[in-house]
């Protein structure tokens, strides 16, 4: 798959619905807001919990955008394969496959060439 190219087609189906339910996404975006502001936990970490998530959900839009998050924080292969691990071990097969997936969207994302 090319992370890129599906998470840019993602925002533009998002972006379609947001002109159909503005107050849905509004409601949507003060959640976010209210997640993510500064607290006890770091971004970083923040975004590990929500790639966590959206493998058990086996989400893949949500997959690419955390992943996309978690390479501007300058994450290291290392600290995602080491997440990856443990999401693969607390949702068994079906988190291995999303896991697997969220790696090659890591590599894509941060251009490695694994």
């Amino acid at each position: 798959m090319d992370w890129n190219k599906f998470l840019n087609e993602t925002k533009h189906s998002f972006n379609t619905l947001e002109k159909e339910t503005p107050e849905t996404f509004r409601g949507f975006s003060v959640m976010g807001q209210e997640a993510k502001k500064k607290g006890v936990l770091s971004e970083k970490t923040k975004e590990f919990i929500a790639l966590g998530v959206a493998i058990a959900t086996r989400c893949d839009s949500c997959i690419a955008f955390h992943v996309k998050s978690l390479v501007r924080l300058q994450t290291s292969r290392d600290e995602i394969v080491e997440a990856l691990s443990m999401c693969c071990y607390m949702g068994g097969g079906p988190s291995i496959a999303f896991s697997a997936k969220a790696l090659e969207a890591f590599d894509q994302f941060s251009n490695n060439k694994i």
